[in-house]
């Protein structure tokens, strides 16, 4: 699912909008449902669900996607699914009368397959003839517009999965390598911490603050990090309040989003839960939820119990805004982290 916080791209046709549907998605959608919202004629939100398969019943991702869009504050909709009729059918059906039952206003529903197009509602022979009407998302007015704005469809949602897996090969044996170093350099720090620095605790925090600094000034000069300090980052990032300092400081910038994506594909596996997270938290708040849900998918692959995953994970599926959090930190989620308020400094005014 994603937001479509991006630049406007005018769609005047149904062909313009199976070209758009990439560029909202962030990749090109196959054996799947997709729901375009709008409020005022003006796409405001995009859902996608793969398809069910053919004994398996399909209003379970209608009922989703209905309960989804429910949440957007929409008045219409147009159902898309891209796959084989016999799978698309029933679940293009089952998914308008979930969008019926939500309130919502059916504008077209279609069937996509082998760059052909099929309104399910349109018995027209003259604008929709029985073989389909083809099309060409390439040459696409909306698709130039799309990419002259920056926007990327990648070719499938495989590629998108990629963007967030570990690095292998060589990178992989430096990373192990520079992980050894940065638990030595835990240990040291651990060793060295003050008595009344109870289990280190502090140290810690001061050393993560630091590291999230240096890290997020390197990303903004244009620098890649070093193995060393993606290891000692993604190291400290398992103690929580460091992990919620990185949080409260991570947005929808895309320099958040390289930052996060860059330490997840890089950090040992056993401590990607953090990055992940982040690099879920910034993607969402851009509106680019795909790239949010891939990298979801990763951390709970492997830590199928860490909170802050579990809790974007809930807030994607309910189909939650990104709006809901404009004023982060200060704003949010109930479980989410909260800037505090900085104490105010007494100065003592002198005599005289």
């Amino acid at each position: 699912m994603t937001a479509t916080d991006r630049p406007r791209l005018t769609v005047r046709s149904p062909a313009d909008l199976l070209a758009a549907v990439p560029y909202l998605l962030g990749f090109h959608p196959a054996d799947s449902v997709v729901v375009v919202a709008m409020r005022a004629q003006r796409v405001v939100f995009a859902a996608r669900a793969d398809l069910p398969d053919r004994d398996a019943d399909p209003r379970l991702p209608a009922d989703h996607l209905g309960g989804v869009l429910g949440r957007q504050d929409a008045d219409a909709a147009t159902v898309i699914g891209y796959g084989p009729p016999d799978r698309v059918t029933p679940t293009v059906d089952a998914v308008r009368a979930a969008l019926t039952t939500a309130g919502l206003t059916v504008l077209d529903a279609m069937r996509v397959t082998d760059g052909r197009y099929w309104s399910y509602l349109c018995a027209e022979a003259a604008c929709c003839p029985p073989d389909g009407t083809p099309y060409d998302p390439g040459s696409s007015e909306v698709s130039a517009a799309a990419v002259y704005a920056g926007q990327v469809a990648l070719p499938d949602r495989a590629a998108l999965t990629a963007q967030v897996a570990a690095a292998d090969g060589q990178d992989r044996a430096a990373m192990r390598q520079a992980g050894v170093r940065a638990e030595r350099r835990l240990l040291t720090l651990l060793t060295e911490a003050p008595a009344a620095d109870l289990l280190g605790g502090r140290s810690i925090r001061a050393a993560g603050v630091a590291a999230v600094r240096d890290a997020r000034r390197a990303h903004r000069r244009g620098e890649r990090l070093t193995d060393d300090e993606v290891a000692w980052l993604s190291l400290l990032l398992t103690h929580l309040p460091v992990r919620d300092h990185a949080w409260e400081r991570t947005d929808g910038r895309e320099e958040d989003i390289d930052l996060w994506g860059d330490v997840l594909r890089r950090a040992e596996e056993e401590l990607i839960a953090a990055p992940a997270s982040l690099l879920a938290f910034a993607a969402w708040r851009a509106g680019q939820g795909a790239l949010a849900a891939v990298a979801l998918e990763r951390a709970l692959a492997v830590h199928p119990d860490y909170s802050l995953a579990q809790l974007l994970d809930d807030l994607l599926r309910r189909g939650v805004p990104p709006a809901e959090l404009d004023g982060w930190p200060a704003v949010g989620e109930p479980g989410v982290v909260r800037r505090r308020p900085r104490r105010r400094r007494h100065v003592r005014r002198g005599l005289g």
